[in-house]
């Protein structure tokens, strides 16, 4: 089994979103017995909290239910899963000074290394304080970039 955790600042948007979009995708290939899918956030103050009432809005146009609830990043995530997905560089830096030993900084990667270059962008932009083009962006970005994600396991497995 696979374990991946999509990671962003707060939980409320870009990783909660990832965390369905490739939910989804493994369930749709028929793998869902293959892979555990989760997201947090290097921030806890959304502890708790669902996804950012416009990140559900715009995720629900495109048939998903975005009902993960927010959590921060604890240490044992790093035995826990195989592979940690930051969604920026200040969230890959912030996974690296928490990352408890050498071996755990080796399942840090970003989510940009998987979204195709043509979006522009060597990060997956923060739509928190962008309009409703900016969720719709990112989703875009999500949907090819975990597309390519689970293309880029399959070949490893």
């Amino acid at each position: 089994m696979k374990k991946i955790l999509f990671v962003c600042l707060g939980n409320i948007c870009r990783s909660s979103a990832a965390d369905e979009i490739m939910r989804q995708q493994v369930l749709s290939a028929g793998l869902g017995a293959e892979f555990e899918i989760d997201s947090a956030g290097t921030y806890g103050g959304h502890a708790g909290d669902l996804p950012d009432p416009r990140m559900r809005a715009a995720g629900k146009r495109r048939g998903y239910n975005f009902t993960h609830r927010s959590r921060k990043v604890r240490s044992e995530d790093f035995e826990r899963f195989d592979l940690l997905l930051a969604m920026d560089d200040s969230v890959y830096e912030s996974l690296s000074r928490l990352a408890p030993t050498v071996d755990s900084l080796q399942k840090l990667e970003r989510m940009a290394d998987y979204i195709p270059r043509h979006f522009g962008y060597d990060y997956v932009p923060d739509p928190y304080y962008e309009g409703a083009e900016g969720f719709e962006l990112v989703l875009d970005m999500l949907e090819e970039g975990c597309r390519e994600l689970l293309e880029e396991l399959r070949i490893e497995n």
